[in-house]
Order: C-alpha cells, then structure tokens, then sequence
C-alpha cells in the first residue's frame, strides 16, 4: 500500500511538471500587438473620442425644437361694471418656430463629420505608435535574454578557467596571483550576467505596462532577432505615407473643418427668420395672427469671427504642409539606419564572429595545454563577447527601424 501511494505522488509530481511546462503560452509579435491594441488604456481613450465626435454630429444635424409661450390671466374692469359688464378671464399661446439657414447648417454639419475624420486618424495614430512600441519593446526582451544567455555563457566559462587555475596553483605549477585575478573576473561575470538578467526582466515589465497586464504571466515570444523584415521600396513607402499615415490624415480632416468653419461664419451674417404664431381669447373676441422676426446684422457682421476662422485655417495648412516635409525626412532617415544596420549585421555574419570564435577555440586549447596563458584566452573572450553583442544589437537596431517605418505607415494588426 506503501509503494502504491508513493507511486501515485510521483506519478502525480511528474503529471503537474509537465502541465507547468505546458502551460506557457506562446505568442507571436502580432498577437501580442493586439492585445496590447484591445487593452492598452490610451487607445480606448481614443476610441471614445471617436464616439464623441460622432455624437457631436448627431448634435449638428438636430433641427432647432419650437418654442411656445403660455399667458393667461383676468380682466380687470376700469370702467363701471354697467358700462363694461363682468370680468373675464384672456389667454394667449404663442408659438415660435426657427427656420435655419441651410448654408449654416451644412457647413455645421460637415465641420462635425470632419472632427469625426480626425478623431478616427487620430485613434490611427495611438494604435500605431503602441504597435510600433509593442514591436520594439518584444524584440528588445529577446535582446535582453539573448544578452543574458551569452553572459551565462560566459561565466561558466570563467568558472571553468578559474578551477583549473585552483588546480594548477594547488600543485604549485601556476602563482597565486592567477588565481586572484580569475577570482575577479569571474565576480565580473557574475556581475554582468545578473544586470542582464535584471535587464530581461525589466524589458518583460515594460511589455506588461504597454498592454495593461493583458499578457499571461507566463508567455514565450515567438520570434527571433533575425527575423527577415520585408519592405516595400523607399519609392512605394513614400507614396503610401502620404495617403496613410495618420498624423497627415488627422491634419487634412482639421484642414477641411478648419475651412467649413469659414464657411458657417460667412454664412451666420445672413438674417434668421422665426416663424411666429399667436392664439389670442377673451370674453368677447378670439385672434389667431401669424408673421415672422427676422433677425438683421446690421451693426455687427462677425468679422472677428470669420478672421478667426480664417487665420486658423492658414495655421492647419501650414502644420500640414510641414508635416508632409518632416514625415518623409523620417521615412529617409528611418531606412538609412535600416540600411546601416543590415550593413552592420552582414559584416559581423560574414567573417567576425567566425573569426573570433576561432580565436577563442585556438586560445582555450592552448590553455589546456598549458602553451597559453590566462590573459590570452580571456582577451579573445573579451573580443568575441563583444563582436557578439554588437551583431545582437545590430539585428535589434534592425529591427527597430522596421518598426519606426510601419509607424509611419501606420501598419500594425487592424481589427
């Protein structure tokens, strides 16, 4: 009975290891752009901005309600009652009703469908700049960890040297002094794997921030730091800039409602019209009158209005204008340190890393046969640590750039 518990705690041991191991959940860039897309509060922010422009749309398009007055209220006889007779009670409805003027009201209406068009670019632009940051901050976590395996790496290494130094000294063939010195290096690469590892996780923090702890605490990223980036040609990003990036959209919508604006304060000089009707009873008589009241700009014509509206206009095309500039400056500069950095990994992945591991082979084996000191083997160590770090920041850099181009073209997961 004994055996049969202990074999089903084990049983059940080895059941749990492997559900943890199965319990980690991976996720590929994309799918962690949308979660990040569906939570993160800045763009729901935005997206009830959306909503609000386009209440305000149904405010423009609302037809002016009638207003209706009420009076009523006794005769009260001056004369003597032989002459006038009795008291009575009179009562007046009068109703009011505005006819608007169809120039205000569609340039109203379409001032409010073009804030719509700005929200919606601006919305664009919070979901495509949290993408990009989404993109950035997962490749920078691989970076992190990339980082952190190859200090680990290195520290074994060191751990390894330094024990067949202690072997050496302890037989005498080598000085102290060889030993002191591998102690501190290996308490440098201790050091340094530990700030990686902080690092990584740092990194992991970041990407929980930007999705509002939508990800699962456990999750690998389905990716790579070499992952192929596949982009259109600088000529055909610079056409599909100008038509999709949302900055610019966001600023021709302003630009349209900037000019309707004008247009509904030109039009608001134009005399409005009501249209009056009045119910008048007493004792003797009942009137029923209708006219209109017409309403005349004479003294004040709101010039100060329209300038304004005329002014702001020019300001909205002038951002606009210089948008377009600047945008394309850094779409350019964007593929240059595209450019530079495949430039860079193509020259660490052609012959360098190679190189230097070579080097380190060479070293290592000679230290183990006792041709080749410490100092040799740890400089070529240092050399290819180095020539290592750079080609993983020379692919992050990478793609980074990438990243900075799709922002620009605002292309991320849509929903």
């Amino acid at each position: 009975m004994q055996k049969f518990y202990i074999l089903l705690c084990l049983l059940f041991f080895f059941n749990s290891v492997a559900w943890a191991k199965e319990a980690v959940i991976k996720l590929s860039i994309e799918e962690i752009q949308r979660l990040g897309l569906e939570a993160n509060g800045l763009v729901l922010a935005a997206r009830s901005q959306v909503n609000i422009a386009e209440a305000g749309v149904v405010s423009a398009s609302a037809f002016p309600n009638p207003e209706v007055t009420f009076t009523a209220g006794p005769d009260t006889p001056r004369l003597p009652f032989e002459l006038t007779g009795p008291s009575s009670m009179q009562r007046q409805v009068t109703v009011s009703q505005p006819l608007e003027n169809p120039f205000l009201r569609s340039a109203r209406i379409g001032s409010a469908e073009a804030g719509v068009e700005a929200s919606r670019a601006n919305l664009d632009q919070v979901r495509a700049d949290l993408a990009a940051q989404l993109r950035v901050r997962a490749y920078e976590l691989l970076l992190r960890r990339e980082l952190a395996a190859m200090e680990s790496s290195i520290f074994d290494l060191m751990e390894e040297i330094r024990r067949r130094i202690k072997l050496s000294v302890d037989v005498g063939e080598s000085a102290r002094f060889e030993l002191i010195r591998a102690d501190t290096e290996v308490m440098t690469a201790a050091s340094r794997k530990e700030a990686a590892l902080l690092s990584a996780e740092r990194a992991r923090v970041t990407l929980f921030q930007l999705t509002a702890g939508a990800l699962p605490p456990d999750f690998e990223i389905v990716a790579f730091l070499n992952d192929p980036v596949d982009l259109p040609t600088l000529e055909e990003l610079h056409e599909q800039i100008v038509i999709t990036n949302p900055d610019i959209l966001r600023l021709q919508a302003e630009q349209d409602r900037a000019r309707l604006r004008i247009d509904q304060e030109r039009a608001s000089v134009l005399p409005s019209v009501n249209i009056l009707y009045s119910n008048y009873q007493d004792r003797q008589f009942t009137s029923n009158t209708a006219g209109l009241s017409v309403r005349v700009p004479l003294f004040y014509r709101r010039r100060g209005e329209i300038d304004s509206a005329i002014f702001d206009s020019a300001r909205v095309r002038e951002t606009l204008e210089y948008r377009r500039y600047e945008v394309n400056r850094l779409l350019e500069s964007a593929w240059q340190a595209m450019q530079i950095a495949k430039r860079r990994v193509e020259m660490y992945e052609g012959g360098i890393i190679q190189e230097a591991e070579s080097a380190l082979r060479v070293a290592e084996a000679a230290f183990r046969l006792g041709e080749r000191g410490f100092i040799e083997v740890l400089d070529t160590q240092r050399v290819l640590r180095g020539a290592r770090a750079e080609l993983l920041q020379a692919y992050f850099e990478l793609q980074s750039a990438a990243a900075e181009i799709d922002r620009l073209r605002a292309h991320y997961p849509k929903e």
